[in-house]
């Protein structure tokens, strides 16, 4: 009797791609932000102690939204790569399965950030009376922005990491044929 197990009745989900796609998506996000600070540009309000128009920009938010693609193409590519190859699936499941393990890869590294984001939160501060109403006004509009751009990062990222993990499955199919053959 054989130990393996039938193709139709193993998991369409390989956890190991996921997890690996994910954590160097999280890894590259953090350099890559990292990297962006470093040339100054930085996403800290000073709430509240007060608000400038430097706090957010668009080029910050188009920045941000540019590191999320970048480290999500990375994960997503992995992902896509390093799953199990099944044998007697049709290409168009196949083609499924992978973008389907970039967005999962995606989407683990979304949990993480948050989670790690949650962990590490400082308590939030009582905003003093003394704040000018223009000061909370233009806080909500600092706010709203970063929703925005957190947003548009988030859509096109996920988008990305779905493309990249299908390239990733395409060359791994690639070299199967071309090293099994």
């Amino acid at each position: 009797m054989s130990d393996l197990v039938p193709e139709e009745h193993q998991s369409a989900v390989s956890w190991d791609a996921v997890l690996a796609g994910a954590a160097a998506t999280v890894a590259l996000l953090f350099v890559l932000v990292s990297l962006g600070a470093g040339l100054g540009l930085k996403m800290a309000p000073r709430w509240p102690t007060g608000l400038t128009a430097a706090d957010f920009t668009p080029t910050i938010g188009a920045v941000f939204v540019a590191c999320q693609v970048v480290a999500s193409m990375l994960g997503g590519y992995l992902a896509g790569r390093l799953r199990t190859k099944w044998l007697h699936v049709h290409d168009h499941e196949v083609h499924f399965r992978d973008t389907a393990h970039g967005l999962l890869a995606w989407a683990t590294s979304v949990v993480a950030l948050l989670l790690l984001g949650a962990l590490t939160a400082s308590p939030p501060v009582s905003p003093p009376d003394t704040l000018a109403p223009a000061e909370v006004m233009r806080a909500g509009q600092i706010a709203a922005q970063i929703s925005l751009f957190l947003g548009i990062g988030a859509l096109t990222s996920a988008f990305a990491a779905s493309v990249a993990a299908a390239i990733g499955g395409l060359r791994r199919d690639d070299m199967h044929r071309l090293h099994r053959a």
